[in-house]
C-alpha cells in the first residue's frame, strides 16, 4: 500500500508468508474437490473473478499510479498469475497435489539458481534433476506420473518464476495493493477462457460458496500476503521459506483429498525441497533482485 511503512519486525514477513502458503494449499486442496463439477478451467474462473472482486473492492487499484517502468513488469506479473492458476489447476486435475507443486517449484528454484553460478550450485542442480527423474514417468516409468499433468506443472513453474521476478519489480512502489491490478489483468484474460471451456454448469448458484471460498483462500488471502513478503525479505530468504511449499501440498493433499505419495515420490518431493532450500541458502548475500530484463 502506498505509504505502509517498511519499518516491520523481522519475524512479522516470514510469518506472513508461512500463512499465505498454508492458505494457497488448503485452497488448492478445495478447487480439486469441485473439478467434477466444473472442471479445471471452470474453477480457474470462479478463482480469478471472485478473488479479483474481493481485491478491487479492498484495494481499489483504479487509484493507483505506476510508473512507465513499472507497466511492463506489472503486465508480465498479471498475465504469468492466471496463467500459473489455469495451467496448475490443470496439471493437479491429473497428478497429486503434493507432485504437482514440487514439479511446479522448479520455478522458483531457477529464480534461485540463476541468482549465483559456483560450484556448490551443481549440488543443488543435480538434487533437483533427481528429484525430477524419479517424479517424472521417465526410464524405468518408477513414479507412474501423468506425463501431460507433469507438463503442465512444469510449465505452471516457469510461470512462476515470471511471477516473482515480475511482481518484484511491479509490487516495489504499491506492494499488495498491486495484486489487484496483477489479478484484474489475468481475470480479463482467463476468466472468458474457463468460463467458454465450464459451460453452463458455472453459472449454478450451489457452487458460489465454494468458490468464493476457494478465490479467498487461493486468490485474494494468500497473494496480498506473498506481495507483502516478496518486497521486505531478501530473496534467498523468500526462497527458502518457499520451499517448503511442496511439503504443505503433500500434507494437505493427504489430510483433504486422501492422496498418498508412494516412497520413491516422497524421496523425489524430499530432493526437489532440498535442493531449493540449498540454493538459496548458499547464494552470495544480495537484498533483492535489483534489476530484471522482462522484455
Amino acid at each position: 500500500m502506498p505509504g505502509l511503512s517498511r519499518k516491520v519486525p523481522a519475524w512479522l514477513p516470514v510469518l506472513v508468508l508461512l500463512i499465505a502458503m498454508a492458505s494457497i494449499q488448503s485452497g488448492a486442496s478445495l478447487a480439486k474437490s469441485l473439478f467434477p463439477v466444473v472442471g479445471a478451467p471452470g474453477v480457474t474462473a470462479l478463482r480469478l473473478a471472485l478473488g479479483t472482486l474481493i481485491l478491487v473492492c479492498i484495494f481499489k487499484p483504479w487509484r493507483l499510479r505506476f510508473a512507465r517502468e513499472q507497466r511492463l513488469p506489472l503486465l508480465f506479473y498479471g498475465l504469468s498469475l492466471g496463467a500459473m492458476n489455469y495451467l496448475f489447476y490443470l496439471s493437479i486435475q491429473r497428478i497429486p497435489l503434493g507432485i504437482a507443486v514440487a514439479l511446479e517449484f522448479t520455478g522458483p528454484l531457477a529464480v534461485a539458481l540463476f541468482a549465483s553460478r559456483r560450484l556448490v550450485d551443481f549440488i543443488w542442480v543435480a538434487l533437483a534433476v533427481l528429484g525430477l527423474w524419479f517424479l517424472l514417468p521417465l526410464g524405468q516409468n518408477v513414479a507412474h506420473v501423468d506425463l501431460a499433468g507433469a507438463a503442465l506443472a512444469l510449465a505452471a513453474g516457469a510461470c512462476w518464476a515470471v511471477y516473482i521476478l515480475a511482481g518484484q519489480r511491479a509490487g516495489e512502489e504499491h506492494g499488495p495493493a498491486t495484486v489487484a491490478m496483477g489479478s484484474l489483468i489475468a481475470a480479463l484474460v482467463f476468466v472468458p477462457i474457463g468460463a467458454l471451456q465450464a459451460g453452463d454448469a458455472l453459472w449454478h448458484w450451489s457452487i458460489l460458496p465454494l468458490g468464493l471460498a476457494i478465490a479467498i483462500l487461493s486468490t485474494a488471502l494468500p497473494y496480498s500476503l506473498e506481495m507483502i513478503a516478496l518486497t521486505r525479505l531478501p530473496t534467498r530468504t523468500f526462497g527458502t521459506l518457499m520451499s517448503m511449499e511442496p511439503a504443505l501440498a503433500a500434507v494437505s493433499g493427504m489430510i483433504f483429498l486422501g492422496e498418498v505419495l508412494t516412497f520413491s515420490q516422497t524421496l523425489a518431493l524430499g530432493a526437489i525441497i532440498a535442493a531449493s532450500m540449498g540454493s538459496t541458502l548458499t547464494q552470495r548475500r544480495e537484498s533483492k533482485i535489483e534489476h530484471v530484463d522482462i522484455g
